[in-house]
C-alpha cells in the first residue's frame, strides 16, 4: 500500500542529529543510536507503523523482523522482555508447523513400503527430532523470559513504540555499558531543576551546530522522562521562547525535536492553550504540507497534533484548519502518512464529531472504507457505527449512505479480476457491519438495500466474486465448515467418511443426568444474533440467490461450495429460527418446481442439486459433534444415533467371541508371530484383538500360553530392549501407546493375566530406570531413560501412561508396590528442576481409587512450584465433574468426586492467585450439578479473600437452598443486592456488551504457550452471571427479591425513561434494568413477576420503535432471555413474538416479531450541519477579499479559486505571475492570516495547501510567531483576522 508507513522513527529514541550527507534532511539517514533503550512510558501521540486494527489486549504480536540472536543464544539485551517473548512465541510457531508437517509425512511414509521409505523416513525422523529439540528449547527460554519479566520492576515500555524500528539496535560494549550506568548514578545526584535551567540556558545560544540543539531536546526529554512531574512546573515564558526558535528553525531535525519537546511538555488542556498562544497552528500547518522529503517533521507534527487526544478535552483544542490539513493528508493517496492520518481522524469522530465534520473529514474516512486500502478497516466502521447510535449524532451523517460504499464494489459492472484484493477487503468490511447490531440495524434501511444488494450480487457468474460472498456468508453465519468438507469440495462422496466421523463423535456421548444443568442454560447471545443474521440474509433472499448460484456455477468446486452453504443454512434454520420460518425453507419450493419439469433439460439440474443437498444435509446431522448444537433434539436423529451405537456395540461383541481359529488366524495375520522386526507388524490389526479377543479370558490364555503372541508385546516394551523407548515421539508412533494400554488394561481383567504380568520384566526394568532418578536408590547411569531429552524425542513418555493404567486397579496398585514404583513416584515429585517429568507423571496417573496416586497429587498441589500446582489442579477438573450419584457408598465415583471437590477446596487458599483462579473455575463448572453444588457449600469455602474471582462461584451457591442459607447466615446476599441494585447492574452492560463484540470480532486466541499457568480462556458470547437471576433459582430468593422492591423499581424505571435517546447515563441505567428483569425472567419462579407487571409490554415497545440502535438490540436479547420459558413465550405470543421451540417442544431462547420488519423499522434521517459549518461568516468572507488593496484581494480571490478544480490551474499561474512581479505583496503579516482563514473556511487539496504556503516569504511566518508584525494601516485596517480565528473550537 502506497500509504504505509515505512519505517518511522522509534518512538522512545532520541532524535538523531543531522548526518553529513547531501540529503540532512532524508529521513533514511537518520538511524538509531547505538545502546538504544526502549524502557520509557508510551509517549504522548505516539502510533504504530502496522495499522492493523487490534483490540485492546496485553499479547505481543510475533515475528519482529529486527530480532537477533547471538551464537551462544543469547538475546539482545536492548531489547524489552515484550519483544524477546514475541519472537520466542514466532519461533515456536513456526517449529510446531515443521513439526506438523514432519509427522503428517512421517505417517504417510509408513503406510508405505518401509524398505523403499527407509532413507526417506531416517530423514523426516530426523527433522522431527530437531524440531522436537528446538521447540522444547524455545519453550524453556520463553518460560525463563517471563520469569525474568516478572522479578524484575516492569518497564513502561510501550508496545507500540518498538513498531517504529528500521533496523535492531545493538547492545553496547562493556565499557560504554559501565558508562551509562555512570551517567545515570550522575543524574540522579544532581537536581532536576539545575539540569533544566542548564539545558534552558544551553538552548539560548545562538548560531550553533544543529545537532546541538538536537541533543539538547533529547537531554530535556529524558530529564521529563525521569521526573515527570517536572514538566508541572515549567516556565512557559522562557521555555515557550526556546521552542518558538526551535520551531522556527531552518534545519528539519531541530524542527522535529521542538515538536518532540513540546509533545512531553503537554500535561492539561490548560497547558495545550499555552502552547496553542505561541502560534503553533499555523507551524504544525506548514510542517504538515511539506514534501515527503521532510518525513521526520512532518511525522514529529502529526504526533504532536496526536498527543492532544491523549488530554482530557484535547480534542476541543484542536483548530480546525490543522484539521483541514490532516484531511488534506487522509485524501492524497500517496502520502506516507496517510494511513495515521485516517486514523486519527477516526479517534476524533468518536471524541468530537461535529468538529470532524465541518472540516470535511467524513469524505476523507467513507473513501478509505470503500477503496479498501486502509488496513484497520474495523476501526473505521466501529467509528462510524458509534454515531449511527444515537439521533443526535446520526444527523451528521447522511442517513447512513456512508456505510453502503463497500457494497458498490460488489455491484459495479465494470468490476475485472484484478480487484480481488479489494473486493476481500471490503467483504471484510461488509462482516463487520452484520455482526454488529447498529450495522444490522443500518443496513436495514430502505426494506434492506444494501444486504438484498450484497445476496444478489451471487448471481454474477465471476467466480473470484462468488468465492469471497460464499466465504462471507460463512463467515456471518459463523459456519464452520464440518471435517469432511475438504473432501467434499475435492469431489468425493457422502458415503463413507460421515459414517466414520459420526462413529467418532457420537459414540462417546453421554446421556446428560438431569440433575446436571444443562450447558446451554446459559443462552447464548452469540446463537441468537447469529439467528436474527441469518433471519435477513433469508428476509433478503438470500436462499433464491444460492439455489440459482448452484444452478449457474462457473466450476464444480463452487457448485459444491453453494451445496454446502445450502446445507448449513437449512440446519441453521431449523435449529435457530421459529417454525413459521424454517418449515418453508426446508421444502425448497423453486428447486423441486424445476425438477418437476419433465419437458425441460434445466429439471436434470435441479434434480442434482436436491439430491446433493439432501446429502449434505444428512451428513451434516449425523457427523455434528452434537447433533443440536444449539439445543435441537431431533428424536429421529436420536434413533439413528441409538441405532448405529447399538450396530457397533454388536460389532465389538461379535469381535469378542471369535472362536479358537478365528483368533489364531489373526493373530498371525498381526505378524507377530512371525518376526520381531515390530515395524512389520500390522498394528490396527493389535489394537482390535487388544480391544476385542483378548478380553475373554480363554483367548487370552491361550495367547499368553500356546503362543508368544503376549510375550512378544510384552518384549517390545522393555526398556532395556531398546525398541519401544527408543521410538522417536511422533503422532504416527502413539499407536504404540495406544496398544501397550490396551494391553495392560487385558491382561489386569484376568486372574492369568494379572499373574503373568506380575512374572514379567516389565515392571522390574521400569522400577530400575526410575531409581536412576533417586539418588537415595544408589542406582545411576550416564543417560538415563527418563531424561529431558528422551522424555521430549522418544516414547519413554509412554511408561507413564502405561503406569497410569495400571494405577485404575487395585491389582497393578499391587504390583507397583511390590516392584516400590510408588516409592519412586514420591521422590519424583520432590525433584527439583524436573518439572516436566512430573507433569508426565500426574497427568497419565489414574486417581480414581482412593490410594497412594491422590496423596501424590496432594502433594503436587501443595509443595511443588507454582506452575504444577495449577498442573495438578487442572487435572481434578475430570474427577470434580462427574456425577455424584444418590447414595453414595454404592458408587465409587462418588467418592471421588467429593476427594476432588475437598481438595479444590483446599485450593482456594493457595498463595498464588492464580492457582485460586484456576480453583474456582473448575468448582463453577461442579457446581452445574446440583448435588455437587450442596456438596461445595458443605464444605463451607471462605471466598472473601479472592475478591471479584470467587463472586462467580458464590453467586452460583444462590441457586441451591442450602447455598443460599449459608451465604444468608455470611450476609453476603443483603450486602451483594444492595451493591447490584446501585451500581452493580450498570457495569453487568459493558461487560455483557464487551463479551458479545469479542464473541463477534472473532479475534483468534493466543497460542498458550504457558498454558499450564494461564486461567482457562473465557467463554465469550454467553450471558455472564446476574445476581438476580441465581437468585429468582430459589423460593427464599424470590420472596427476598419481592420484599425488597428491586424489581418494581426496575420496571417503572423501563416504563418511563425506556424510550431515552439522548442522555448516555440513562440509556445505561434502562439498559442494565433491561438486563436484570430478563435475567429474573428466564427462570422458571421468575414468572411471576412478569405476570404482576407489564414490563414486557414496555419491553417490547424498546425493541420495535427505540431510537437508540444498541438499547434495541439490548431489548431483543432481553426478550430472548424471557422466551427462555414456557411461560415466558406465553407472554410474548400475546404481543406477536414468535419464540423457537425444538422437535420435543423445548423453548430455546431465540424469538422474532411475528412482523419481522418491526425489528429494523427506523425513522430516516437527514444530515444536519448548519451548527458546524467552517468559522468564517460571508461577511468575515467578504473583508478578507475586498481589502482596501486591490493586490491582495486578486491575490485572495485567485486562493479561493484554488478549491474549485476547474480553475486551479489558471488560478496557479496568475499566483506565480503576481509573485514573479511583486514578491513583496507576500510578505504581509496580514495578508497570511486571511490566507490561513480561507484554507480553513474551504476544501484543498494537499498540493494546493502547500502551494500556497510556499508563496509567502519564511520571514512572515517568523513575524507572526515572534510577533513582530509591522503596523501597516493600508493592510491592518481591513484585515484583523487573528489566529484565533482560525482555532476552530468546535
Amino acid at each position: 500500500m502506497t500509504s504505509q508507513l515505512e519505517g518511522p522513527l522509534v518512538e522512545n529514541s532520541a532524535l538523531q542529529p543531522p548526518s553529513r550527507s547531501k540529503d540532512v534532511r532524508s529521513m533514511s539517514s537518520t538511524n538509531l543510536p547505538k545502546g538504544l533503550s526502549y524502557n520509557s512510558a508510551a509517549p504522548p501521540g505516539s502510533f504504530s507503523s502496522d495499522l492493523k486494527s487490534t483490540i485492546s489486549r496485553a499479547d505481543t504480536p510475533a515475528g519482529l523482523g529486527g530480532y537477533t540472536y547471538y551464537a551462544d543464544g543469547a538475546a539482545d539485551d536492548s531489547l524489552t522482555s515484550e519483544q524477546r517473548q514475541a519472537e520466542f512465541r514466532s519461533r515456536i510457531d513456526k517449529e510446531t508447523k515443521i513439526k506438523i508437517g514432519s509427522e503428517n509425512l512421517l505417517e504417510a511414509l509408513n503406510a508405505k513400503n518401509a524398505k523403499q521409505t527407509k532413507d526417506q523416513r531416517l530423514r523426516v525422523e530426523s527433522e522431527l527430532n530437531s524440531s522436537n529439540r528446538k521447540i522444547a528449547q524455545l519453550k524453556s527460554d520463553l518460560e525463563a523470559e517471563v520469569q525474568r519479566a516478572k522479578d524484575q520492576p516492569n518497564s513502561p515500555g510501550s508496545r507500540l513504540s518498538y513498531l517504529f524500528h528500521n533496523a535492531p539496535p545493538r547492545s553496547p560494549s562493556r565499557p560504554l555499558a559501565y558508562k551509562e550506568e555512570e551517567e545515570v548514578e550522575e543524574q540522579e545526584a544532581e537536581s532536576p531543576s539545575f539540569v533544566l535551567s542548564e539545558i534552558f540556558q544551553a538552548l539560548e545560544a545562538e548560531n550553533m551546530p544543529h545537532d546541538f540543539y538536537v541533543e539538547r531536546a533529547n537531554a530535556l526529554v529524558e530529564l521529563f522522562k525521569r521526573h515527570p512531574t517536572l514538566k508541572y512546573d515549567l516556565a512557559w515564558s522562557i521555555f515557550g521562547l526556546r521552542i518558538q526558535a526551535m520551531l522556527l528553525s531552518d534545519s528539519r531535525e531541530v524542527v522535529a525535536a521542538g515538536y518532540r519537546l513540546l509533545r512531553y511538555a503537554v500535561t492539561d488542556r490548560k497547558s495545550l492553550q499555552t502552547i496553542r498562544a505561541l502560534h503553533t497552528d499555523y507551524l504544525v500547518i506548514v510542517s504538515l504540507v511539506k514534501e515527503s522529503k521532510a518525513s521526520i517533521e512532518r511525522e514529529q507534527a502529526l504526533k504532536f497534533v496526536r498527543s492532544f487526544l491523549d488530554v482530557k478535552d484535547g480534542v476541543k483544542e484542536i483548530s480546525r484548519a490543522v484539521m483541514r490539513t490532516i484531511v488534506a493528508m487522509a485524501e492524497h493517496t500517496e502520502d506516507r502518512l496517510r494511513s495515521i492520518c485516517i486514523l486519527t481522524l477516526a479517534e476524533i469522530l468518536i471524541r468530537n464529531p461535529p468538529l470532524l465534520v465541518s472540516a470535511g473529514g467524513l469524505g476523507a474516512l467513507t473513501d478509505a472504507l470503500g477503496d479498501g486500502s486502509y488496513q484497520a478497516s474495523e476501526s473505521l466502521s466501529s467509528a462510524f457505527l458509534y454515531l449511527l447510535d444515537i439521533p443526535s449524532r446520526r444527523k451528521l451523517l447522511r442517513s447512513g449512505y456512508e456505510l453502503g460504499v463497500p457494497f458498490a464494489a460488489f455491484t459495479s459492472s465494470s468490476l475485472i479480476p484484478a480487484n480481488e484484493e479489494k473486493l476481500k477487503e471490503d467483504a471484510k468490511v461488509i462482516a463487520i457491519l452484520l455482526k454488529n447490531w447498529t450495522g444490522l440495524m443500518t443496513l436495514s434501511l430502505n426494506n434492506f438495500l444494501a444486504v438484498r444488494s450484497i445476496v444478489s450480487a451471487l448471481c454474477i457468474p465471476t467466480p473470484e466474486m462468488r468465492n469471497i460472498l460464499l466465504e462471507l456468508f460463512f463467515d456471518v453465519l459463523r459456519i464452520k465448515p464440518p471435517s469432511w468438507s475438504s473432501s467434499f469440495l475435492a469431489g468425493r462422496r457422502l458415503t463413507t467418511y460421515g459414517r466414520v466421523t459420526n462413529l467418532k463423535t457420537e459414540v462417546i456421548t453421554k446421556p446428560p443426568s438431569a440433575d446436571v444443568e444443562d450447558e446451554n442454560s446459559r443462552m447464548s447471545l452469540l446463537d441468537h444474533f447469529t439467528a436474527v443474521v441469518l433471519a435477513v440474509l433469508l428476509h433478503a433472499g438470500l436462499l433464491r440467490a444460492l439455489q440459482h448460484a448452484e444452478e449457474d456455477a462457473p466450476d464444480l468446486s463452487l457448485k459444491r461450495k453453494t451445496t454446502l452453504l445450502l446445507g448449513e443454512v437449512l440446519k441453521l434454520s431449523n435449529q435457530l429460527l421459529p417454525s413459521n420460518w424454517s418449515a418453508s425453507l426446508q421444502v425448497l419450493p423453486e428447486l423441486f418446481h424445476s425438477a418437476s419439469r419433465f419437458g425441460q433439460d434445466t429439471r436434470f439440474v435441479a434434480t442434482g442439486t436436491i439430491y446433493q443437498v439432501d446429502s449434505v444435509n444428512r451428513t451434516l446431522y449425523r457427523s455434528g459433534p452434537n447433533a443440536g448444537a444449539q439445543g435441537n433434539k431431533n428424536p429421529m436423529l436420536s434413533e439413528t444415533v441409538a441405532g448405529m451405537r447399538q450396530l457397533e456395540a454388536a460389532k465389538a461383541q461379535a469381535i469378542s467371541q471369535v472362536d479358537e481359529g478365528q483368533f489364531r488366524t489373526l493373530m498371525y495375520e498381526t505378524q507377530v508371530l512371525n518376526t520381531v522386526n515390530y515395524t512389520k507388524w500390522k498394528w490396527d490389526l493389535i489394537q482390535s484383538i487388544l480391544d476385542g479377543p483378548m478380553l475373554n479370558a480363554k483367548r487370552q490364555e491361550e495367547a499368553i500360553k500356546v503362543t508368544k503372541f503376549v510375550h512378544r508385546l510384552l518384549s517390545f516394551l522393555r526398556p532395556f530392549k531398546y525398541r519401544f523407548s527408543e521410538a522417536k515421539n511422533t503422532k504416527p508412533n502413539q499407536r504404540y501407546v495406544r496398544a501397550a494400554c490396551s494391553l495392560m488394561r487385558a491382561l489386569l481383567q484376568t486372574s492369568e493375566g494379572t499373574k503373568y504380568l506380575a512374572e514379567e520384566k516389565l515392571l522390574r526394568q521400569l522400577a530400575e530406570c526410575l531409581a536412576q532418578l533417586d539418588r537415595m536408590s544408589g542406582i545411576t547411569s550416564s543417560s538415563p531413560l527418563f531424561s529431558p531429552e528422551r522424555l521430549s524425542e522418544t516414547l519413554v513418555g509412554g511408561y507413564f501412561t502405561i503406569l497410569g493404567v495400571m494405577c485404575s486397579s487395585s491389582q497393578g496398585l499391587q504390583m507397583l508396590g511390590r516392584w516400590k514404583i510408588i516409592n519412586m513416584f514420591y521422590h519424583i515429585i520432590e525433584l527439583p528442576g524436573r518439572d516436566d517429568l512430573v507433569r508426565v507423571m500426574l497427568s497419565n496417573l489414574d486417581f480414581s481409587l482412593d490410594n497412594h496416586p491422590r496423596i501424590i497429587l496432594s502433594k503436587a498441589m501443595t509443595a511443588c512450584s507454582k506452575r504444577i500446582r495449577i498442573f495438578a489442579t487442572r487435572q481434578l477438573r475430570k474427577y470434580a465433574t462427574s456425577e455424584i450419584a444418590p447414595t453414595s457408598g454404592a458408587d465409587s465415583s462418588a467418592g471421588t468426586a467429593k476427594w476432588a471437590i475437598r481438595l479444590l477446596v483446599t485450593q482456594l487458599y493457595d498463595p498464588e492467585i492464580e492457582v485460586c483462579e484456576v480453583a474456582v473455575k473448575i468448582l463453577e463448572e461442579a457446581c452445574n450439578n446440583k448435588r455437587s453444588l450442596e456438596y461445595v457449600v458443605k464444605c463451607r469455602p471462605a471466598l472473601d479473600h479472592l475478591g471479584e474471582i470467587g463472586a462467580p462461584l458464590l453467586l452460583r451457591f444462590l441457586s441451591s437452598s442450602t447455598g443460599y442459607h449459608y451465604l444468608d447466615g455470611l450476609d453476603y446476599i443483603t450486602r451483594e443486592m444492595d451493591d447490584w441494585f446501585l451500581g452493580r447492574n450498570d457495569s453487568y452492560v459493558a461487560v455483557v456488551e464487551a463479551s458479545l463484540a469479542r464473541a463477534l470480532a472473532d479475534i483468534p486466541e493466543r497460542p498458550q504457550q504457558m498454558q499450564d499457568e494461564a486461567p482457562e480462556p473465557m467463554e465469550y458470547g454467553t450471558v455472564p452471571p446476574h445476581f438476580y437471576r441465581e437468585l429468582t433459582r430459589t423460593a427464599e430468593g424470590c420472596k427476598l427479591l419481592e420484599r425488597k422492591g428491586h424489581f418494581d423499581e426496575f420496571v417503572v424505571t423501563i416504563a418511563d425513561l425506556g424510550m431515552e435517546d439522548e442522555d448516555p447515563e440513562i440509556i445505561l441505567k434502562v439498559k442494565g434494568c433491561l438486563w436484570a428483569v430478563g435475567n429474573v425472567g428466564s427462570m422458571a419462579l421468575g414468572a411471576s413477576f412478569l405476570e404482576k407487571s407489564d414490563v414486557v409490554k414496555w419491553i417490547v415497545q424498546i425493541a420495535e420503535e427505540s431510537e437508540v440502535m444498541t438499547m434495541r438490540g439490548t431489548a431483543f436479547f432481553v426478550l430472548g432471555l424471557i422466551s427462555r420459558s414456557l411461560h415466558g413465550q406465553e407472554i410474548l405470543a400475546e404481543y406477536k413474538w414468535d419464540g423457537t421451540t425444538n422437535a420435543v417442544g423445548e423453548c430455546l431462547g431465540f424469538c422474532f416479531p411475528l412482523d419481522f420488519q418491526k425489528l429494523f423499522t427506523i425513522k430516516p434521517w437527514t444530515g444536519s450541519f448548519s451548527d458546524i459549518r467552517p468559522t468564517l461568516s460571508k461577511v468575515q468572507m467578504d473583508r478578507s477579499v475586498t481589502g482596501s488593496d486591490d493586490l491582495n484581494a486578486r491575490i485572495l480571490e485567485l486562493i479561493k479559486d484554488l478549491a474549485n478544480t476547474v480553475l486551479t490551474k489558471r488560478a496557479a499561474a496568475d499566483l506565480n505571475a503576481i509573485k514573479v512581479k511583486n514578491p513583496r505583496g507576500f510578505q504581509k503579516p496580514a495578508l497570511f492570516h486571511k490566507v490561513m482563514a480561507i484554507l480553513e473556511s474551504q476544501h484543498y487539496r494537499l498540493g494546493a495547501c502547500r502551494f500556497v504556503i510556499d508563496l509567502f516569504d519564511k520571514t512572515v511566518m517568523r513575524q507572526i510567531v515572534l510577533e513582530e508584525e509591522e503596523d501597516d494601516s493600508s493592510d491592518e485596517s481591513d484585515s484583523e483576522t487573528h489566529p484565533e480565528q482560525i482555532s476552530g473550537k468546535a
